[in-house]
Formats: structure tokens, sequence, C-alpha cells
């Protein structure tokens, strides 16, 4: 019976060190939105890590999902194999085998409304602070950058191109060129 962690962050600026779950046995970090759990690779795979009589922590309600359909499918996922789920802040824990705890339940189903509730909040006041700098004209919306061609940077190593090299013809950053060659060694 392993003890999971499951910690996220939304992006690559904030620091997950508040999220402390102790000892675990494996950690599954992520930085994605909470707002859809379809788009977190690390989330599906600590689905699929888990078995029956394992316990997966989470600091709190919010990282685990950011609207209540999610959560509930989620819970009701991991409960299904069998797995326990505990969350930090809000002193709950959920087991396939306690169908009894529905003040539990509905302590859950609050907080995963209010944070799908704060989600909306967040996104309609970035739309606002969107609108009224275009209307200052100070709001530039940045050009996507094109998509990395990795066939292209592995070919270019392999024909013997430094990273710099690389980086320069293909108007990519040096990290990216290291990146690329690093998961595919």
């Amino acid at each position: 019976m392993a003890i999971v962690s499951y910690i996220r962050i939304s992006s690559s600026t904030q620091n997950s060190a508040r999220q402390d779950l102790g000892e675990v046995d494996k950690e599954f970090n992520e930085i994605a939105s909470g707002k859809n759990a379809s788009e977190r690779p690390q989330l599906k795979a600590l689905i699929d890590y888990v078995r029956d009589g394992d316990t997966v922590k989470v600091y709190d309600i919010s990282r685990l999902a950011r609207n209540l359909r999610d959560l509930q499918e989620i819970l009701e996922t991991l409960l299904a194999k069998g797995v326990t789920v505990t969350f930090k802040k809000e002193a709950l824990t959920f087991s396939a085998d306690d169908e009894t705890n529905h003040i539990a339940k509905l302590q859950l189903q609050m907080m995963g409304a209010f944070a799908e509730f704060e989600r909306n909040i967040i996104a309609e006041r970035q739309a606002d602070g969107i609108a009224k700098a275009k209307a200052r004209g100070v709001y530039a919306n940045r050009e996507r950058k094109p998509s990395i061609n990795h066939d292209e940077v592995k070919r270019l190593s392999t024909d013997g191109m430094t990273p710099t090299n690389i980086s320069r013809q293909l108007n990519i950053s040096r990290m990216s060129v290291h990146r690329i060659l690093k998961q595919s060694a």
C-alpha cells in the first residue's frame, strides 16, 4: 500500500513548497491550470498508478480540481479503485468503504463549488483587466511562438551541429534545444 501525493501549481512562477504533505512513497507534481482535469498528464499518471489500498494526499481541494464536476469525477474514479483520498487543509478523508460520511461529502461539494467560483472570478477579473488595458492602448497580444520541430533539432544535432548553432538556425532558445536532446537520449 503506497502513499502518493499530488501537488499542482498553476504556473512556473508559483512555488509548491507550501503544499507540504509529509513523507510519501511517490510524488506526482504538475504545473498546470486546475480548470480542466483532462489536460493534466500527471493527474492521469497518478490515477493509472494507484491501486487498491493506496492513499492519495492532496494539500487542498482546489489543487485537485477547480470545478465541481472534475472534482467529483476524479474522486469517484479513485474511490472506485479502492484508493483513500486525503485533503490536508480541509482535514477531509474519503475512502471507498466509508459511504456514510454525508457531512464530509457535503463539505467536499461546497469546497469544490467555492473553488470553481473562485476560478470563474479570476477569469472574469482577468478579462476585465485585459479589456481595460486594450482601451488604454497598453495591451498587446503576445505573438505565439511557432512550435518547435523536435525532429529537426535531433537531425541537426546528429549532423554534428552544436546546440548554440541549432538554436540560432531554428530561432529557438538553447535551453529548448538541450531539453529536446535530453528527452530523446
